[in-house]
């Protein structure tokens, strides 16, 4: 898939019998890729339910990596404009296979992306939200202080990253580890799930691990202002990537799916 930039990897699952009942979008989670975490463990439970899926990197894949130069991308240079028309290149791509309208599922940073991409596409049968986060202008500070981005240091930080060029990359206690001076401030134009709740209308999923703070990740807040149903499932003891519970989450979605 092409952009204006660099191209977008993915993988394209068919099921093994043949008939397709429809097409599922996978957005990978916050420096994740195609090929981790529920991009990995869901497109085999996907295609028995008789689902195409693609699974695919945005250009903000990975917290660094290099293609086919010594030229750096990857999510340390990712702004939310890319990721927004990212998510559009690859539905059009889907659409061109033959399936317009595909069921929407995104992780972390990618439900947050999703709930912004269904708003704009009120065609979209389903959606999936595996641990989205918040999004909005509150992202930043609540994630700080559970421990993530800059930590306890945000202000040393913005201050730092003010007298930075914009390519320029911070070193990050906490998550993203390395962020450009533009990616950092680029995290101001977070779309907010709660804000789009509203213009959802189709069936969502909103599962969350039971260790992950609920101000972070409002499953419950989300589905009282969805415009639609919002199922919201809670996976105890589960952390923010489903270690060891993979299974469990799979068999979530995959009920509700049916």
């Amino acid at each position: 898939m092409t952009t204006d930039t660099i191209p977008l990897d993915g993988a394209w699952h068919e099921p093994d019998s043949g008939t397709v009942r429809g097409a599922a979008l996978l957005f990978h989670g916050n420096t994740m890729n195609f090929y981790t975490g529920a991009p990995r463990f869901l497109p085999p439970v996907l295609t028995r339910l008789g689902y195409a899926c693609l699974a695919f990197n945005r250009r903000g894949h990975d917290i660094l990596a290099i293609r086919n130069s010594r030229a750096a991308e990857g999510a340390a240079f990712q702004t939310y404009k890319e990721a927004i028309e990212d998510n559009r290149i690859a539905a059009r791509w889907v659409a061109k296979k033959g399936f317009p309208d595909p069921v929407v599922i995104g992780h972390s940073n990618g439900g947050m992306l999703a709930v912004r991409h269904v708003a704009d596409h009120p065609r979209t049968p389903k959606l999936v939200l595996l641990s989205a986060h918040c999004g909005g202008k509150d992202m930043l500070p609540l994630a700080c202080k559970n421990g993530l981005l800059a930590q306890d240091r945000l202000d040393e930080f913005t201050r730092e990253a003010k007298r930075r060029k914009p390519k320029d990359l911070l070193l990050m206690p906490g998550w993203w580890y390395a962020i450009t001076a533009e990616s950092f401030f680029d995290l101001a134009n977070c779309p907010d799930i709660l804000e789009l709740a509203p213009k959802i209308g189709c069936p969502v999923l909103y599962v969350r691990g039971g260790k992950e703070p609920r101000d972070l990740y409002p499953a419950e807040e989300f589905q009282k202002r969805c415009k639609g149903a919002c199922a919201v499932e809670i996976v105890p003891d589960a952390d923010h990537f489903y270690s060891r519970h993979e299974e469990r989450v799979a068999g979530i979605v995959s009920r509700w799916l049916q």
